[in-house]
């Protein structure tokens, strides 16, 4: 059920990394100066997953590593492989579907559709955002049931 407090936890989880991807996109669509637009697209796709995963990676690892802190526990690494597990159940398909289609497909062809470079790169994005975090709130809520 899609409630106030549900749309405010996802924020919460993705805003971050969000922001660190939004910025790396912006920052290689500068590379369609360089590359063609479908070479560009996966650069920016490429840009966007380094930063958006990096970002997910580090504030997980650091929330578990906070939390075993309060409890007076050490983090072991069965609890990071059972983190990495999680993540990777909530982000796998979305992320393998995401990055060979959905992503450089709205990259390369929004720019185009809109005939504004900057404002295609920012719809793009949305239009890919939109499908990719569709699965991936699923995929976290069923985890999260478990």
């Amino acid at each position: 059920m899609l409630t106030k407090s549900n749309i405010k936890e996802w924020f919460n989880r993705y805003k971050y990394a969000e922001l660190a991807s939004t910025s790396a996109a912006l920052t290689t669509s500068l590379f369609s100066k360089i590359y063609n637009g479908l070479t560009t697209a996966y650069l920016i796709t490429f840009a966007e997953y380094l930063a958006f995963y990096s970002v997910i990676l580090f504030s997980s690892y650091k929330k578990l590593t906070q939390q075993n802190k309060l409890l007076n526990k050490k983090t072991y690494i069965k609890e990071v492989l059972s983190l990495t597990k999680n993540l990777i159940l909530e982000f796998g398909y979305p992320a393998f579907l995401d990055f060979l289609v959905i992503r450089p497909f709205c990259m390369y062809w929004m720019p185009i559709l809109c005939g504004n470079y900057f404002f295609g790169i920012i719809l793009g994005k949305i239009s890919a955002d939109l499908c990719f975090y569709s699965f991936t709130i699923i995929n976290y809520e069923l985890i999260k049931r478990k």
